[in-house]
């Protein structure tokens, strides 16, 4: 997403991270890595949850691409890495 991130905000979508680390490590992980997009911090898992990205154990974050639209609507879901254009191909339909 990072070097990609033209393409995300030429159609107009404004991508996060989400990870359940305290905001501190997020500092220190998104300065690393040179993260040009917000990291947020879930420690209690519940964005995790809610889509479907919690692993059965409770505890573990499966690597999950969200896109939600301005009115709340998922747009795209899918587990993995999906590409650039196949996530922002489904704002075309």
């Amino acid at each position: 997403m990072r070097d990609e991130i033209s393409q995300f905000e030429a159609a107009g979508v404004q991508p996060f991270g989400v990870n359940p680390a305290a905001i501190p490590s997020h500092q220190k992980y998104a300065e690393k890595f040179r993260f040009n997009f917000p990291l947020l911090s879930d420690p209690e898992r519940s964005v995790a949850d809610a889509y479907g990205a919690l692993k059965p154990d409770g505890k573990g974050v499966i690597r999950s691409v969200v896109l939600i639209g301005r009115d709340g609507t998922v747009l795209f879901a899918e587990r993995g890495a999906p590409k650039t254009a196949r996530i922002l191909g489904s704002l075309t339909g």
